[in-house]
């Protein structure tokens, strides 16, 4: 639609674009809210795009609650939402283990309770969420116990990440037949003030290496995260937007998966950074470029209400 890419929306653009489209799948934090705190005019734009027949999905790399929780903290927060509109990766990566690595057996989970809820909704067990406290010595650690039922080793973000959780990851997945999955490679979760805390990416990369191996993920900018939304809801992704703030996840995942692509600037990722992209010539940065950029997403709303 656009001349170019990474073309400022405005007003006649904005409705070109919604009369283009039939749903429109929405990244979370720094898009519809900062932390607790939804984006001004984020919950009209929502409820207005609904009311004018367009299906919303919300779809997250966070993989620190359930689809039922993330629904609970869109209803607290203004936003109409149902919990089978809400994708993230603790649901996609149940999704995965059932279907594509077709797991009987049990899981060992380097992540939350709510990722271990996901997996006991799809019927898998799973082994490891909670602390590890290391004991013994090196020689131990080598011959840790393991559980001969688990199949697979998730790994996805877990405030108890140790060496032993590390430790125990890698010797599941000496044997070549265990799979391995991750939930996303985000490397750093921006916080309010400029501040930063390590993301799952860290813990993964870690096992990666520990491993030597390299793990399927399934979240942003991963095609199955368009597929798990797409295979539910019968989606055509040419009459789709993908709305996000980081470049190198949501806009990814928008030209991987072929849908339009909206940069809210009102998370991580800036126009100097998507045009930075554009001007580079290695493809996967170009893959990192926006078809529109929008200072927030609240700056549709004129073009909704017309």
């Amino acid at each position: 639609m656009a001349a170019s890419k990474c073309t400022r929306l405005n007003g006649a653009l904005t409705r070109q674009l919604l009369e283009s489209v039939d749903s429109v799948l929405f990244d979370c934090d720094g898009v519809i809210w900062r932390g607790d705190q939804a984006i001004p005019g984020a919950p009209e734009v929502i409820k207005t795009l609904k009311k004018n027949g367009k299906r919303v999905f919300y779809v997250t790399n966070n993989s620190s609650k359930t689809r039922q929780m993330y629904a609970d903290k869109l209803g607290k927060l203004g936003f109409d939402a149902t919990e089978d509109e809400v994708f993230g990766t603790a649901y996609c990566a149940a999704i995965y283990l059932k279907t594509v690595c077709k797991v009987e057996g049990k899981v060992y989970l380097i992540g939350s309770n709510a990722m271990g809820q996901e997996l006991e909704k799809m019927g898998i067990q799973q082994v490891g969420v909670g602390p590890d406290p290391i004991s013994g010595v090196q020689i131990d650690w080598a011959n840790v116990p393991l559980d001969n039922e688990v199949q697979a080793v998730l790994v996805g973000f877990d405030e108890h990440f140790s060496y032993m959780k590390l430790n125990r990851a890698l010797q599941y997945l000496c044997n070549p037949e265990c799979q391995f999955v991750g939930t996303n490679t985000d490397n750093r979760l921006p916080l309010e003030g400029g501040k930063a805390v390590p993301g799952t990416g860290c813990l993964l990369r870690a096992v990666e290496t520990a491993a030597q191996r390299q793990a399927q993920v399934v979240g942003k900018p991963s095609n199955f995260m368009f597929d798990c939304v797409a295979r539910q809801f019968g989606l055509n992704p040419d009459r789709c937007l993908m709305v996000g703030d980081r470049l190198d996840t949501d806009i990814m995942l928008g030209s991987n998966c072929g849908l339009k692509t909206l940069l809210a600037l009102t998370g991580v990722s800036t126009v100097a950074d998507a045009e930075a992209n554009q001007m580079s010539e290695c493809p996967q940065r170009q893959k990192m470029v926006p078809d529109y950029y929008i200072d927030s997403i609240a700056d549709i709303l004129p073009a909704l209400d017309a």
